[in-house]
């Protein structure tokens, strides 16, 4: 009889209940939306600059929501981002809850709160101008004065200071209106904005 080493057995792969047996496609859910491309996301971002000029401003949020790209490339999503940051400067403070009801109550209302909180933290995240263009800070280097280049100044610009109050206020009204939940599920999900 031969000697059995129990060290070198794998129990994990006997436990139907563990992390190894765990098909990781049940991650994502059943329907992905179709891959998008840059030129998809500006059609979507005129439309959506349409519907801010005739004024519509929930009708905006609601498509910049609804045609999130969360299957498309990197360019796209800038592009994407882009159009949620315009719509949300575009509507004012005292709408804000208004239109956040309207967008997010109902069939869907959901899963459109948690893409608008995803592109909140991708919107905070972001440094710089959200054109999506690459910043030219980045690659300045500090003169031989001592003084650097790296961080402008922003003037009259509106800059990335009142990008950041808008952003702050649209996050605390969602998580006034949806509470802490939608944090939580922006920061297990798998799908990325």
């Amino acid at each position: 009889m031969s000697q059995i080493n129990y060290r070198t057995i794998n129990v994990d792969v006997l436990d139907p209940e563990s992390s190894i047996n765990f098909p990781m496609d049940t991650l994502l859910p059943p329907t992905l939306p179709a891959p998008t491309t840059s030129s998809d996301a500006a059609g979507v971002a005129s439309q959506v600059r349409q519907l801010l000029r005739s004024g519509d401003p929930e009708g905006a949020l609601h498509q910049v929501l609804e045609t999130a790209p969360l299957g498309g490339d990197d360019r796209a999503k800038e592009v994407h981002l882009a159009a949620v940051i315009d719509v949300l400067q575009g509507i004012r403070q005292g709408e804000m809850m208004r239109v956040l009801e309207g967008v997010c109550t109902g069939d869907g209302g959901v899963e459109r709160a948690d893409c608008l909180m995803k592109y909140l933290y991708k919107g905070m995240s972001a440094s710089g101008p959200s054109s999506g263009a690459q910043s030219p800070r980045k690659s300045v280097s500090p003169q031989s004065t001592g003084f650097s280049q790296i961080q402008g100044r922003n003037l009259g610009e509106g800059g990335g200071s009142q990008q950041m109050s808008v952003l702050l206020s649209w996050h605390e009204k969602l998580v006034e209106l949806t509470g802490t939940g939608s944090i939580v599920r922006v920061m297990t999900d798998r799908r990325t904005v």
